[in-house]
């Protein structure tokens, strides 16, 4: 009798990431792994208790892969910038796998290097402790959400791309003034939604850090903590 082979965990997420590049998180399935693997499904059950379980660890590994080579530099505003694009770099390069962090989050080693990476760089910003949680929560947010957002726009082919693009163009170019005067008075300048993705993921950040930062400045002297 021919013994199955018993598969790591690494080895099973490797799997799983494959799989994931071609589909996404509702069509993904453990059954589906354990025979891209050559196995049954219980087999995986001893490294992974669920499918939401194996997902978050794949998430991480994401994450993982893209901090662990970070080095913080400059000031608070640099660090977690040069974090976030970091992160949506890593993502973009498996966009699938962004709406899974996004989803289920993560509980492993690289989303905790995250988590701490992004609480240093606001202590040292000059918030009061108290202030920091929420500001991170945010934080946090605002990126899964730009990274989850732009990678479902990467995943379309481009032949949808272009259906999209040329509704785009009759939903504005064809707006009737008389019911929609600021649509068509700026219909030239208005953008798709797949437009100057990375600009914007910049801008949105750094607005959401300069109001951290004014926020900051309009502490009275007597909170503002020791740095």
């Amino acid at each position: 009798m021919t013994r199955r082979r018993r598969w790591s965990a690494d080895q099973i997420l490797d799997t799983a990431v494959t799989l994931l590049r071609t589909s996404d998180a509702e069509s993904f399935s453990v059954r589906k792994l354990a025979a891209a693997l050559g196995t049954d499904s219980s087999s995986l059950y001893r490294h992974f208790r669920n499918k939401t379980e194996l997902l978050r660890a794949v998430a991480d590994r994401v994450l993982l892969a893209a901090v662990s080579s970070h080095r913080p530099e400059g000031d608070w505003k640099q660090r977690i910038a040069a974090l976030g694009m970091r992160l949506r770099d890593a993502f973009g390069e498996q966009p699938q796998l962004a709406a899974i962090w996004g989803r289920y989050g993560s509980g492993g080693i690289g989303s905790r290097m995250v988590m701490d990476e992004v609480l240093q760089a606001l202590r040292t910003s000059g918030l009061p402790d108290q202030d920091i949680p929420v500001r991170y929560h945010r934080i946090v947010v605002l990126l899964a959400a730009l990274i989850s957002s732009e990678a479902g726009i990467s995943t379309i082919t481009p032949q949808e791309y272009e259906q999209g693009l040329e509704q785009f163009r009759v939903a504005v170019f064809g707006a009737e003034p008389e019911r929609f005067p600021a649509l068509s008075y700026f219909a030239r300048d208005v953008r798709p939604l797949g437009a100057d993705r990375r600009d914007a993921f910049e801008d949105i950040l750094a607005a959401h850090l300069a109001s951290i930062e004014a926020q900051i400045a309009g502490l009275p002297a007597h909170e503002d903590p020791a740095v």
